[in-house]
């Protein structure tokens, strides 16, 4: 059994690597090619905490994964991060343990990246160039760094925090990039000028109103992936011109959409899997005008696409198949 630590893993260039995978990792749940069970969610009350075990398997893989990821969200007052866990790479041939990949969330961060950072170039205007980031914490670092690693367009951020200290220091963290953006406190404003705008947060209540979200804009929500967090009103998730989600059962049970389908304002025929747009065989935006909307909850094919592209990359993915080392 092959144990990589977060060091090694951060050593690889995931962001650009993986991204073919992760794209594939979509169309999987949509072509049948996917076999994904429940996923399964342990929130820690009290804490500001949960827990999610999420494992499945791609048809014709010599791998499948299983991964245990905690969100500890007062983590980053604490000098933490909020994100931690890890992955474990199962022979398909032998159902050996082949590989540990003791990454503490740092896969998780990344897969969640490049999958936001593709619904939302799959899904953003023609002319899109102007970025809202909702967030300050990990995911909306990574974001940012997606976006600008695999976009083919120059890209204009903003990035939204309730401290502007903390926006500001996001920004601190990416003066390796050669980017223009800059921080704010306003998220209405914010809301109001941007093309597309990337939510982030583990919020419980929504913080983006409807009312804010003019023709055209795009959003890409990446903060419920739990009973109980919700980043947007009902009212914006039933105005939008089109639902994008990446596993529909996920989204409607604990996803950003999930308030809105359990008030009976919206239903599954609603939803339109992000896979089927990006195999083409499904519509993404209609109109440059349409407002759209992708629910993006996680899903474990994301999780096997990234682990096989770090051990591929490792020289590692030949000896995970058959495992017994």
């Amino acid at each position: 059994m092959i144990v990589i630590d977060r060091e090694k893993l951060a050593r690889l260039s995931l962001l650009t690597l993986a991204a073919p995978a992760i794209r594939d990792a979509y169309i999987a749940v949509t072509d049948g090619r996917a076999n994904l069970p429940p996923v399964g969610y342990l929130p820690l009350h009290g804490r500001n905490a949960d827990c999610h075990i999420k494992y499945g398997y791609i048809e014709g893989d010599p791998i499948f994964v299983v991964k245990i990821a905690s969100g500890f969200y007062d983590n980053p007052a604490k000098g933490l991060p909020s994100s931690n866990g890890m992955m474990l790479a199962v022979s398909a041939e032998t159902g050996d343990v082949a590989a540990v990949l003791d990454d503490k969330g740092l896969l998780t961060d990344l897969r969640t990246g490049i999958g936001g950072a593709i619904a939302t170039m799959a899904l953003w205007r023609d002319d899109a160039r102007r970025i809202g980031i909702v967030g300050t914490g990990t995911q909306a670092r990574i974001q940012i760094r997606a976006l600008a690693a695999l976009s083919d367009r120059p890209l204009n951020f903003t990035v939204w925090g309730r401290s502007l200290d903390r926006a500001e220091a996001v920004l601190g963290d990416l003066t390796d990039l050669d980017l223009a953006i800059e921080a704010t406190a306003d998220l209405e404003t914010l809301c109001r000028r941007s093309d597309v705008i990337v939510t982030t947060t583990p919020s419980k209540e929504p913080l983006i109103r409807s009312a804010w979200i003019g023709p055209g804009a795009h959003i890409t929500a990446m903060g419920a992936d739990a009973p109980g967090k919700q980043e947007l009103d009902v009212e914006l998730i039933t105005r939008a011109d089109r639902l994008f989600v990446d596993l529909a059962e996920q989204c409607l049970d604990h996803g950003e959409v999930s308030a809105a389908a359990q008030a009976g304002l919206i239903d599954e025929g609603r939803c339109v899997a992000l896979g089927a747009v990006l195999s083409g065989t499904a519509q993404g935006r209609h109109a440059q005008q349409d407002i759209t909307i992708a629910d993006l909850t996680g899903i474990a094919t994301q999780d096997i696409a990234i682990a096989r592209t770090a051990l591929k990359a490792l020289g590692l993915l030949g000896r995970a198949e058959g495992a017994r080392s």
